[in-house]
């Protein structure tokens, strides 16, 4: 059996506003991760294809990368 995560406030809260607060900051954070993500893929793309070129066999010059032939 699934066991749910409950978070317990103090006071005079709605049983659902516990769930709906948790539901609410894990999809708060998960859109700022995506957008984390979609950043780093984009301005990461080209050096990563760069580096992992330069590493290869056999070894060419940067500007042997860089060029369109």
């Amino acid at each position: 059996m699934a066991s749910k995560i409950s978070l317990k406030a103090k006071g005079k809260a709605a049983k659902g506003t516990e769930e709906r607060s948790a539901e609410k900051c894990v999809k708060e954070w998960s859109n700022w991760a995506m957008k984390k993500a979609k950043v780093i893929a984009h301005y990461g793309f080209i050096p990563l294809v760069i580096v992992i070129g330069m590493n290869s066999e056999p070894k060419p010059h940067i500007y042997q990368l860089l060029s369109p032939v």
